[in-house]
C-alpha cells in the first residue's frame, strides 16, 4: 500500500506574522531540507495546481489580530483543498491560543502549539520513518490508512502530547545560517515578554521572557558572516527584556550591541523593532556606528498617556518624543517608524488628536497604523466604551494618509544620494515604460529599510544577498500609495 510513497518527501511552509516566525520557518526549513525532503516556501495560491506529492503542509500561525486568525484559517483550508495527501501541521500563536477550534477545522489538521515549536526538529526523523516502512512503532502497524494519519499518529504521540510550559521550550533551537525564503540572515535573541500589556496574547502565546546567552549570540553571528551574510536582523519580541552576562558582567540590549560591535567587523546590524524607553544616551551613541543600521522601528501605539496607561505600557507619549530626538540627532538621515492602534477602547478624539501631534513632532517616516482587534484572554477585550468602527476606520485612514506622504517626502529628500542596498532578488527585464523598459533589474533593501527595483546595465546583474551601492532616483509614488512593497526607483552605481 506504500508503492511510490518514498517520491513523496516535499514539504509547504506558509509563514505568517512577525519577522520571528520567518526566522523560526527558516530554521524548520534547514532541518527537514536536511532530511532529505523538497521544502517549498512560497505562499500558496488559489489559482495553484492539487499536488499529491506534498506530504506535509506547516502553517507558522500569529494571533496579534482576528484577521491574521482568519486570514491562517483560509489558508489551512486552501492547503487542505490542494494538497489532499498531506497531513496539515499548525503552529505558530494561534495554535497555542486556538488548538481546539484549529483542530475542529478537519480531521487532517494537527496542532503543534507555538511554545513548543522547536519540537518541530524532531519531525523529519518521523516522517522519514513513516516513509520507509520502519514498522518498530505500534502506530506504524494501524492497516489500510492514509499516509497522512500515520505521519498525524506518530507525530501526535510522540511530539504533541508532551506537555507545554509557561516559557518556549528551546526557543533559540529552530536557528540556521541558511535561509532558503530570504536574502538578509535574521538572528532571534530573546523570545517571550514578562509586560500584560491589556490588549496583546503574545505574552500568553509566547510565553515569559527568555534570552540567548551573549556569548552565544556573537558565536551565532560569527557563523552567519563566515557562511557570507553582510546584514544580520537582530529579532525580539521585546528587546527590553533581554538580559544576559558576558564575562561576569550583566548585559542589556545596548551592553550587547556594544558587545557585537567591538567583537566583530565586516557586517552590519539592523533591529527589528525597539522600544521607547531603551533609547538613552548610551544607547544612542552606540547607533552612531556606521555598522548599525539607520532604520528604527518602535513599538508606540498611542500618543495619549491616558490611552498608553489603560493598555498598561510602560512608557509615556513625552518619552516617544525623546527617544525618537535621539535617534535622529544619532543618526540624521535615519529611517524611523512606528505602531499605532486605533481605536483602543475608551480613546477619544482628544486622546487620538494627541497621537496625531506626537507622530507629527517626532517626524515619523512610516506609520503601520491599524485598528483596535479585541483578543480573547485579554483584559481590553471587556474594555469599554467600544470605539465606533467607523470612527476607528477614519482614525487609521487619517494616519495611513500622513505616512503615505511622509515617506515620499522622505525618499525625495534623498534622492540622488548613494546608499548600500542588499540584492533580495534578480529579475532578467522588466518591461516597464517610462521607468525601466528592457533594462535588466534588482529588488533590493536599503540601509534605512528602503524596498527598490534597480536598474542595471547589461551583464551588470549582481546575486540575491550581495551587498551593492545604488543611487535613489525617485519615489514610486503609486505603489507607495497602494501600500505595495515597492518604494523606489534606483540604478545600480558602477
Amino acid at each position: 500500500m506504500f508503492q511510490n510513497i518514498s517520491d513523496k518527501k516535499t514539504v509547504h511552509i506558509e509563514t505568517l506574522g512577525c519577522r520571528l516566525n520567518q526566522i523560526e520557518s527558516e530554521g524548520a526549513a534547514d532541518f527537514f531540507s536536511k532530511g532529505g525532503f523538497n521544502v517549498v516556501m512560497k505562499g500558496i495560491t488559489a489559482s495553484d495546481n492539487v499536488d499529491e506529492k506534498v506530504i506535509l503542509a506547516l502553517i507558522n500561525t500569529c494571533t496579534v489580530t482576528a484577521k491574521a486568525e482568519q486570514k491562517a484559517r483560509r489558508i489551512m483550508r486552501l492547503l487542505l483543498k490542494k494538497y489532499p495527501s498531506a497531513l496539515v501541521l499548525v503552529t505558530g500563536c494561534y495554535a497555542q491560543v486556538a488548538k481546539k477550534e484549529i483542530e475542529s477545522i478537519d480531521k487532517r489538521i494537527l496542532v503543534l502549539p507555538g511554545r513548543v515549536k522547536s519540537r518541530l526538529i524532531e519531525i523529519p526523523a518521523l516522517v522519514n520513518d513513516v516513509i520507509n516502512l520502519k514498522k518498530t512503532d505500534a502506530e506504524l502497524t494501524g492497516g489500510n490508512i492514509q499516509i497522512s494519519e500515520k505521519i498525524k499518529k506518530i507525530i501526535e504521540n510522540k511530539i504533541c502530547l508532551k506537555p507545554v510550559s509557561d516559557t518556549s521550550e528551546n526557543p533559540f533551537l529552530l536557528s540556521s545560517d541558511t535561509f532558503l525564503h530570504h536574502s538578509r540572515a535574521s538572528l532571534k535573541i530573546q523570545d517571550g515578554c514578562n509586560n500584560r500589556c491589556s490588549y496583546c496574547e503574545i505574552c500568553i502565546a509566547r510565553g515569559l521572557s527568555v534570552s540567548l546567552d551573549a556569548g552565544e549570540v556573537l558565536n551565532r553571528v560569527l557563523k552567519l558572516k563566515e557562511a557570507g551574510h553582510r546584514e544580520i536582523v537582530i529579532t525580539t519580541v521585546n528587546a527590553a527584556q533581554y538580559r544576559s552576562e558576558y564575562e561576569g558582567q550583566s548585559i542589556d540590549i545596548a551592553g550587547l550591541l556594544e558587545l557585537l560591535l567591538k567583537k566583530t567587523k565586516d557586517v552590519s546590524f539592523r533591529f527589528s523593532s525597539l522600544y521607547p524607553q531603551i533609547i538613552d544616551e548610551k544607547f544612542s551613541e552606540l547607533l552612531k556606528d556606521k555598522r548599525v543600521r539607520p532604520h528604527f522601528h518602535l513599538s508606540v501605539q498611542s500618543g495619549s498617556d491616558n490611552v498608553l496607561k489603560n493598555m498598561n505600557r510602560p512608557y509615556k507619549a513625552e518619552q516617544v518624543l525623546k527617544a525618537v530626538m535621539l535617534l535622529k540627532k544619532a543618526r540624521p538621515d535615519c529611517f524611523t517608524a512606528c505602531d499605532i492602534i486605533a481605536g483602543f477602547p475608551g480613546e477619544t478624539d482628544e486622546d487620538f488628536e494627541k497621537t496625531v501631534k506626537l507622530v507629527k513632532e517626532c517626524g515619523f517616516t512610516y506609520v503601520h497604523a491599524f485598528p483596535f482587534s479585541p483578543r480573547p484572554n485579554t483584559k481590553a477585550y471587556s474594555m469599554k466604551p467600544h470605539v465606533p468602527e467607523a470612527v476607528t476606520q477614519k482614525r487609521v485612514q487619517k494616519l495611513l494618509d500622513y505616512s503615505v506622504k511622509a515617506k515620499i517626502d522622505y525618499i525625495n529628500s534623498i534622492c540622488g544620494t548613494v546608499r548600500t542596498a542588499i540584492v533580495e532578488t534578480s529579475h532578467s527585464k522588466i518591461l516597464k515604460k517610462g521607468i525601466s523598459d528592457g533594462k535588466e533589474i534588482i529588488n533590493a533593501v536599503t540601509d534605512n529599510f528602503l524596498h527598490c527595483r534597480v536598474e542595471c546595465t547589461k551583464g551588470q546583474l549582481p546575486e540575491a544577498g550581495e551587498e551593492v551601492d545604488i543611487e535613489i532616483i525617485l519615489p514610486l509614488e503609486d505603489e507607495i500609495k497602494k501600500n505595495a512593497e515597492m518604494e523606489v526607483h534606483a540604478k545600480l552605481c558602477s
